[in-house]
């Protein structure tokens, strides 16, 4: 016997079977059996091994995040929060990205501080969409997340030598090497026997995958059981740049292909032809993507850091597109993300009631789980894997509590987080992830972004410093 039981929780967010979505229960019992959910609300009558005190404590389903990028985003933290190219759409990623560079030396750090942070914010469920790197898997199973393990791979490699033009350095045949690498650290994945980590299809972006790259891999995916995710509609720069080859809009480009499809995860998919940043007037972007079936990855931090934000997240939900949520960047940190994604809904349709926070909640439980094609994670109910966690009542930040997810989501965040379970497995414990040195694995990552801060200049295409690029918020006396 290996039961756990929550004891009288103060609120649970149960699943309502009936309803599709999640319902608030009142101080019951949260019951799992190893990895299996085998009771919510009332009471549990069965003998337990370890029984939790819930009475100050919210229970909630973990949380599934389906786009981020651990191995390299949460060293950027400093240099990325108010810089973007003005000459290239105000987006970084053409310019800068490609010049602050996380070294061999520092990709470990980089990611167990991301884990640990994603854990700490009640994620059990993550996608990680890295290039391939020694250590990867092992370092996933490690952390104790339910991993999906997404190698990136592309035919072209972008930069700029100018500053307000994006070039193309294109070599197909390794971009056809690093996929089928990618294939078999996916299949690794699979296999590893904990258990809990799966694998994604995921070549990088629209803009630097051939044709045959995109939909050889949406086929492979298809053939295999497995989801499929691109960069798509991400930035003005890939919009004109996807107009000027093809003559059509980066998802009527996908459709043509085959790829526009349920199974297919869109990062991003802002830059529709209806944005107001674009002018593309004769397609119905927002039309083809709501009869696909595909789905969005929305990662709205990221975004509003360079004045830019989905027209609107409550569009897509009430349109029926499939949303789930992602971080993409620091702060790793998912109850933000889903504030930010509120406010951000209502502030670009002028209305409060553009997106509820049921919406929101639903896309990061029930929705990234039905984007994943799973029905066992992303809820409370009996049968469901224990993936779940608890947050603190008395915090200060919940405190007074009318509405526990309200105070959550809107002020509290992880500071209320205080133990989280995936699998039945205790990975946050008093909101501390055992697995990780977490002090020592920062120290390395500070490491890393020195030597990074040194590279810079012999990067950049105009000789600039860090300095240059990214001040400080005020200079150094």
């Amino acid at each position: 016997m290996s039961v756990t039981v929550i004891r009288k929780a103060a609120w649970i967010v149960a699943y309502d079977p009936e309803a599709g979505t999640h319902t608030y229960l009142r101080d019951g019992d949260v019951a799992f059996d190893g990895d299996k959910i085998v009771h919510v609300g009332g009471t549990y009558e069965g003998a337990a091994e370890t029984e939790i005190d819930g009475r100050a404590r919210l229970v909630s389903p973990g949380l599934v995040n389906i786009h981020s990028h651990p191995s390299s985003e949460a060293m950027n933290k400093g240099f990325l929060d108010e810089l973007g190219s003005p000459r290239l759409g105000m987006s970084s990623l053409y310019e800068f990205m490609p010049l602050f560079r996380c070294d061999d030396e520092g990709r470990e750090a980089c990611v167990q501080v991301t884990y640990s942070e994603l854990l700490k914010s009640g994620v059990t469920t993550l996608v990680d969409l890295s290039v391939n790197w020694d250590g990867w898997i092992e370092t996933f199973a490690a952390s104790g997340l339910r991993g999906v393990v997404s190698p990136m791979y592309r035919s072209a490699r972008w930069y700029t030598d100018n500053g307000h033009v994006v070039n193309y350095e294109w070599d197909e045949a390794a971009g056809k090497a690093d996929m089928d690498a990618a294939v078999k650290t996916v299949e690794a994945a699979i296999n590893h026997p904990s258990g809990r980590l799966s694998g994604m299809i995921s070549p990088s972006q629209i803009d630097t995958c051939t044709p045959d790259l995109i939909a050889d891999s949406f086929a492979l995916a298809q053939e295999k059981g497995l989801p499929f995710q691109i960069h798509a509609a991400q930035s003005v720069v890939e919009f004109t740049e996807i107009t000027r080859r093809h003559g059509v809009t980066p998802l009527e480009w996908l459709d043509s292909l085959g790829v526009l499809k349920p199974g297919a995860i869109i990062g991003h998919g802002i830059f529709l032809n209806d944005y107001p940043n674009v002018f593309w007037p004769e397609a119905q972007d927002f039309k083809l993507l709501q009869e696909s079936g595909a789905a969005v990855a929305h990662c709205p931090t990221v975004f509003q850091r360079r004045g830019i934000a989905m027209n609107t997240v409550g569009r897509y939900i009430r349109g029926g597109v499939p949303v789930g949520i992602g971080t993409d960047t620091y702060p790793h940190n998912m109850l933000e993300e889903m504030r930010t994604a509120l406010y951000l809904s209502r502030i670009m349709s002028k209305n409060p009631y553009d997106l509820r926070t049921s919406d929101i909640f639903d896309a990061a439980t029930l929705g990234g789980a039905k984007v994943l094609g799973r029905e066992d994670i992303g809820r409370l109910s009996v049968g469901a894997k224990a993936d779940l966690f608890l947050a603190d009542l008395t915090d200060p930040a919940m405190m007074p509590v009318r509405d526990p997810l309200r105070s959550l989501i809107y002020v509290a965040a992880e500071r209320a987080v205080r133990d989280v379970f995936v699998d039945g497995r205790h990975v946050v414990v008093d909101g501390e992830v055992p697995a990780f040195d977490l002090p020592e694995a920062l120290a390395r990552l500070e490491a890393a972004q020195r030597r990074a801060e040194e590279q810079f200049a012999t990067l950049d295409f105009a000789g600039r410093t860090h300095q240059d690029a990214s001040p400080y918020v005020y200079g150094q006396a």
